[in-house]
């Protein structure tokens, strides 16, 4: 009877361990999702050096774009008659707003910290979901309201920002 106890316990840590690494390997998937989908746009917002800056009088909005005339800030960058920018909550028309151009020109991402935080909104998200998944599935309880707090603070500062 024994080495029937013992087998059970072993079972029971192999499901146990199986739980935690497939919490882990979610949780982990949760925030890479959350750091490449903010990094596409935050990539511009916070490495401005040697990127076109200006600003963007937005004169025209549609369902997914804005777009307006540029006009240059930095050195070496030149004016244009359109710039599309994403259009959200956070883009008017008839406003202007600082902007980095992607690469190629046509493209404008807001800059500063409005830009920065608003760039990074889809990781505070992560940071939400993950921590449910965090303290639920992992028992860390303590590490999921510090994910949780981190992501409520990133989306609030993001919309009190922008």
């Amino acid at each position: 009877m024994p080495s029937a106890v013992s087998s059970s316990g072993g079972a029971l840590a192999v499901l146990r361990f199986g739980r935690f690494a497939a919490m882990g390997v979610v949780a982990a998937l949760i925030l890479i999702a959350g750091v490449w989908a903010s990094w596409g746009t935050a990539q511009y917002a916070m490495l401005t050096k040697g990127r076109e800056r200006g600003t963007v009088e937005v004169t025209w909005c549609g369902a997914t774009t804005c777009s307006g005339p540029y006009t240059p800030l930095s050195p070496g960058s030149q004016p244009r008659a359109k710039v599309v920018l994403e259009n959200s909550v956070a883009v008017e028309e008839g406003r202007a707003y600082t902007v980095v151009l992607k690469p190629g020109g046509g493209e404008a991402v807001r800059a500063g910290s409005a830009g920065i935080l608003y760039a990074w909104v889809p990781l505070g998200g992560a940071l939400l979901l993950a921590s449910v998944v965090v303290a639920g599935g992992l028992l860390r309880t303590r590490a999921g309201w510090v994910m949780a707090l981190s992501g409520t603070a990133l989306l609030t500062a993001a919309f009190l920002v922008v």
